[in-house]
């Protein structure tokens, strides 16, 4: 960087990385701030790609860090309880180093991009450990080659690929491929297909989602309701029975549904890798679909 940042160019910068603070509902403000300083300022645009990185990449590696502290814990449990005398004793120790670490790894989340602020609203220039150097060398920023602007076609491979990483943020991962449509669109064909496709995706995975979750609680209430019909707990009356048969096919479906979503995350995933190696990557039937609607 070879000039101190103006006062817009922090502030956007700021915003960025502070966005992350909102746990999925801030991945709004690093595309807004991208689109608008895109052609302004290296500096600000480089920190909000940036930022927009860490929340996408981040908050998927501290989900997944999150599940094996869970598994570690769950099974430390089993293990300990099975091995002392004092089972109340011990279960309070795995619920408090359980909670510790859980905030410890919540604490961590925060704490980088609450540095990053501070560093860029002093102007200087931040990078976040282990991606900070290598998106630079991607978006071709800071070296003694650096273009005037950055590497347009690496910008949009960068935002899109994230809108695909960002599936598993469940509902808010919509924020980053209809922000960046809707600011960038028209500007590029690549950018276009890719936050259409990626918004059909991600809109597709999370009603099927909600509707698990919508069968699951379908299910109890029937079950609950032909208890109450019945009048026998037991469920050996006909009405009884067709409640629990119903119940068991609309767990098995829930059941599905489970194995499912995590498929299409790690197909999410994929997609953005393929985009970041420079593949113009299409959804099956998704990606056909938005293609031909595009040409049209």
């Amino acid at each position: 960087m070879k000039n101190t940042p103006s006062t817009e160019e922090r502030i956007w910068a700021v915003i960025a990385h502070l966005s992350a603070i909102a746990m999925g509902m801030g991945l709004l403000l690093p595309v807004i701030g991208w689109s608008e300083q895109r052609r302004k300022s290296n500096y600000a645009s480089f920190q909000c790609l940036q930022a927009l990185g860490y929340q996408s990449l981040g908050y998927t590696i501290w989900i997944l860090v999150t599940l094996v502290v869970v598994v570690f814990t769950s099974f430390a449990a089993v293990v300990g309880i099975a091995n002392v005398e004092n089972i109340q004793s011990e279960m309070m120790g795995i619920m408090i180093a359980h909670t510790s670490l859980m905030f410890g790894l919540i604490g961590i989340y925060f704490a980088l991009p609450v540095i990053g602020a501070i560093a860029c609203a002093l102007g200087k220039d931040f990078r976040y450990p282990f991606m900070g150097k290598r998106l630079a060398g991607y978006l071709e920023y800071g070296s003694s080659l650096e273009q005037e602007w950055l590497n347009e076609d690496h910008e949009d491979r960068w935002v899109t690929s994230m809108g695909h990483f960002s599936v598993i943020i469940m509902l808010w991962g919509i924020l980053i491929p209809v922000t960046a449509w809707i600011l960038q669109g028209k500007r590029s064909l690549f950018l276009r297909f890719q936050t259409i496709q990626t918004l059909f995706f991600q809109i597709s995975v999370t009603l099927l989602f909600f509707g698990g979750m919508f069968l699951y609680v379908a299910g109890a209430f029937v079950l609950l309701g032909a208890i109450g019909l019945s009048g026998d707990p037991g469920l050996s009356t006909p009405t009884g029975m067709v409640g629990l048969v119903a119940f068991i096919v609309l767990m098995l479906i829930v059941v599905v549904i489970i194995l499912i979503v995590p498929l299409f995350h790690i197909m999410g995933q994929w997609a953005g890798y393929r985009v970041l190696k420079g593949d113009n990557y299409r959804y099956p039937v998704i990606g056909k679909l938005v293609e031909r609607r595009i040409v049209k």
